[in-house]
Order: C-alpha cells, then structure tokens, then sequence
C-alpha cells in the first residue's frame, strides 16, 4: 500500500487547453478517494497521470516516498481497473487472471495461489474456465477486478468500472467494492461521473470542476457542508434547490423573503455561520436540500411552513418527490448554469436551473404517507436550521470554515 500525493499538478493540452489546473491532492495509505464531477472536469485526466499513461505537464507525482513523474507505468506498482473490462477474449478467466503475472514471470506456483485467492474472493471459482463472451457483464467486470487484485500493487486505479452495469447491478457491484476494500485495504483511487456513486463508495471525495479541484471531504462533509454552490448542486439526489433570496433583520433573528414566501432564520443560525449576519438587509442564493422539507400533516417539529401547488408527484415508496414552481427566476450564478447544463448533458442546453416561464422549479422530499397529488396544494414544513447561504457574486457558502 502506498500514499498518493499530487502537488500543484497541471495537465495542458495543444493550444494551452489545460484538463487539470493545480491539483492539490493527498490520498492516504489505505484510503478509497473518489475523484468525482461533470464530463469534462478532468477526473479521468488526473487518473491517466497517476496511471502514467499521461504526462504531467507540471508539477509533482509522489507513490509511496518516491516522484514517478518520469516512470513509466509498468514500474509504479499499480494496477488499473478500466470501464471496457479490457479482457483477453481468446483466454478463459483463470488464464485471464494468470496473465499478468506470467509476463512478470511469477512462479507458477504463486500464480495458481493469487488467482485462486482472487477467484474465491469474487465468486468466480465457478467460471474460472469459461471466456468471456459466456459471462455476464458484472461476472466480466469482476474478472477485471480479480485481474488487478492478482497483482497485489500498491495502489487500485479505476476509471468509472460500473457504468456499463444495469442499475440492479451497480448497486451489487458498489457493495463488492466495499467489501473488498475492507478486506484488502488498498490505496484506491476510483474515478466516477455519478455522485450517488461516489458517496456510496468514497472514505472522502474530491469534486472536480473545469479541472480544479472544488472541495475534498467526507461524504456527509459535502453534503452537510458544501463549500460553494456548484458543490452543493453536484452533491446529492434530487439536487439542492436554490432561489435568490432577501434576508432582512427580524428581531433576534432574520428573515428570508423569496416570491412570496417567507422563511425565519433562528438568531442560533446567525450566530453560527461566520459572517451571515453581514449579509442582513442584503440578497443571498438560498440553498435548501429536497431532505429539508416534508409535508407539513407529518411533521412534528413545529417547523415553518409554505404553501405550494404541486406540479408534478413522484412516488418511490420510500417517500415522494413533489416537483413545484415558485415565482422567482432561476438563480443566474455561473455554478448554477454548469450545473444545468450538466443535468442536461449538452452544452449548448439549458442556462439556468430549470424550467420554463421564468419560473424556479423546487423538489421536497416528503413522507410516503403525503396524500399529495399534481395540482394540489400542500403545506411544505422546512427545517430552517439547515438552510444554505450562498454570495451572490462568488458563489461561495457563507459562514463555511474554508471560506472565513
């Protein structure tokens, strides 16, 4: 196992296109760190490099104690999990497991022992003499798992292994991932464009964005505490919805006027977010997760209350997406429209948080029990002590540490 420092490392392209911008990254011995983002962010780039299948056009590259900027990827004793599996189609599994090593020239031996391993550990014993065109997609990319661990490296790298996988599959997939990693403990560095994904799987998280390293922190971190609006549009499912918003001075407190809604802000919240008591009798990009609502006929907290007409009614079981409008224009921060564009998955879409007529479209998230339906009005209670505030300007969450 080894440590993985990258120190102020750029990778710039022809006509000084550059793909990563001073990334700054410790991942620690025996640590799954997931590097996460939109296409484009430069999160497989930043694996490619490690890989060395990259160059790095500055900056430093540390495995273990040693710079391997200039080593070649065969001597950096790490072993690569790809998204197209990259399996020997000619060879059975147990030959395909075996390979590697036989280039290497490990003993027979050690080879029948690491495969054997490797295939109890992934449940491949029963098909260690089939190709893989018998094989299922998830038995093939555990072969291309098993393919990796055989090598015993120091470090795992692996760019976006699941998403060939049906939904059902990734979830299993994600599950065997955790588990191996509990019983491995190899340094793992796993390369994702889904953050539900990356949450799931990641000791922390780095958010990539346009090549710059966004935030880096435990799951519950980024989404608890994002540290600038395009974070906390990128972390969590249904999205954080936000609204420009007037906070004005209301005793103790504040309130948060946005269409024609109003929301108090307890003194205990000014007071614990640095500096937002500066922003009273100002705007901010107000921030409220779909988790922070609920229907108000299920809510016993006294929580405050807005009353909306529900557009649209998602029901999963566990709970309901209510899909609403509210009279306020979609926030038109720079952070907003790449996150939109990204839901959208075209660049030439969409450049704004959604939805037609000018109009903020909002997601609660509400108990399976709501009778709520489209068109109906439904009384929405919010937790107001876990708000968002985001400036205007920057983009960046006001009060939060990295940010003071």
């Amino acid at each position: 196992m080894a440590e993985i420092v990258l120190e102020g490392v750029d990778k710039i392209y022809g006509g000084d296109v550059k793909a990563v911008d001073d990334l700054n990254l410790q991942i620690n011995d025996g640590e799954f760190m997931v590097l996460v983002g939109p296409s484009g962010c430069g999160k497989s780039t930043a694996l490619r490099m490690i890989a060395g299948l990259e160059e790095i056009s500055a900056g430093t590259l540390v495995i273990g104690d040693e710079i391997v900027n200039d080593r070649p990827p065969k001597d950096r004793d790490i072993a690569m999990v790809f998204q197209n599996y990259a399996l020997y189609p000619h060879m059975t599994v147990e030959q395909n497991l075996a390979f590697g090593l036989k280039l290497r020239k490990v003993a027979k031996t050690e080879i029948a022992r690491r495969v054997a391993e490797a295939a109890e550990m992934l449940g491949l014993e029963p098909y260690l003499k089939r190709k893989p065109g018998a094989l299922s997609g998830g038995q093939r990319q555990r072969v291309a798992m098993g393919r990796a661990i055989v090598r015993e490296p120091q470090a795992f790298l692996m760019d976006e292994p699941l998403s060939n996988l049906d939904a059902k599959l990734r979830v299993q997939m994600r599950a065997s991932l955790n588990q191996l990693h509990e019983r491995l403990g190899v340094t793992t560095v796993y390369v994702t464009h889904d953050q539900i994904e990356a949450m799931t799987l990641g000791d922390r998280v780095a958010v990539l964005r346009d090549g710059r390293l966004q935030q880096v922190d435990t799951p519950k971190r980024l989404f608890d505490s994002p540290v600038n609006l395009f974070v906390a549009g990128f972390i969590g499912s249904p999205a954080m919805n936000f609204v420009d918003a007037e906070l004005s001075r209301d005793g103790d407190g504040a309130v948060l006027k946005f269409a024609d809604h109003k929301l108090p802000v307890p003194a205990s919240l000014l007071e614990e977010r640095p500096h937002l008591s500066e922003y009273v009798g100002k705007s901010v990009i107000l921030g409220i997760r779909p988790s922070d609502f609920n229907d108000a006929e299920f809510d016993g907290n006294g929580d405050p209350r807005i009353d909306v007409t529900a557009s649209v009614t998602e029901e999963l079981g566990t709970e309901i997406n209510v899909i609403f409008g509210i009279d306020a224009p979609p926030v038109r921060h720079e952070d907003a429209t790449a996150l939109a564009k990204d839901a959208a998955g075209d660049e030439e879409n969409g450049d704004a948080m959604p939805l037609g007529d000018d109009r903020s479209l909002f997601t609660a998230r509400v108990s399976p029990r709501s009778s709520v339906r489209p068109g109906s009005t439904i009384s929405l209670s919010v937790d107001v002590s876990q708000l968002h505030f985001f400036d205007q300007v920057s983009g960046l969450a006001i009060g939060h540490p990295d940010n003071v």
